[in-house]
Parts: structure tokens; sequence; C-alpha cells
């Protein structure tokens, strides 16, 4: 069983940074997609960037620009570089991984909060 741990959170102040990791078990080149989603209270959860085995990457428009996604295969670990922290950025964030080894479903890691304080 896959095991997605993410960790990094935390509470700034906007317009400051944070870098959240998600630890992989296992190989996650053995996964083709990587994502990080996130998930405000009282909101469903939205899809924040991706990046492929290939490093391909894509990010949602909100926080295009701002935050980086990026992945570590030596370490199995994903990352999001998050600058310029706004307070409508504050939510859950989640990694999970998908591809032909998942059956093309999301394996979701527990989720870390972030806080942007004004």
């Amino acid at each position: 069983q896959v095991q997605l741990v993410e960790s990094g959170g935390g509470l700034v102040q906007a317009g400051g940074s944070l870098t959240l990791s998600c630890a992989v078990s296992g190989s996650i080149l053995s996964f083709d997609v990587m994502t990080w989603h996130r998930q405000a209270p009282g909101k469903q959860r939205e899809l924040v960037a991706t990046i492929t085995s290939g490093e391909s990457e894509n990010y949602a428009d909100s926080v295009k620009g701002r935050f980086t996604i990026s992945r570590d295969n030596a370490k199995n670990t994903l990352y999001l570089k998050m600058n310029s922290l706004k307070p409508e950025d504050t939510a859950v964030y989640y990694c999970a991984a998908i591809g032909t080894t998942t059956g093309w479903r999301y394996y979701w890691g527990q989720g870390t909060q972030v806080t942007v304080s004004s």
C-alpha cells in the first residue's frame, strides 16, 4: 500500500513563504503524475499543481507565478514551494499520486494545514 506523508505546513504571514514536502513510500517514479491539492473550510478540494514523471508542470491560475512544484526522485519526495502567500491560500494541502500503477485513481496523503494571516 502506497503511503504519502506531507509535512511543512504551518502559520505564516501574508507575503511569506512555505515549502511543503510529501514523502512517498516506494519509488515516486512508479506514478505517472504527482499532484498537490488543497481544501479550504466549506469549499471543495481543488487541484493546485501537477508534475509528471517527465517533469512537465501545470498550475492552477490562482497560484501560477507564486507556487512551484518539484520532485526529488532520489529521495522519493514531492515539494511545493509557496511564495507571496495570501490569506486565501489558507487550506489543508494534500499530495496525491496517480497513474497506471494506481488504476488512475488518486492515492492521498493525510494533509497538512497551511494558515496565512493577514
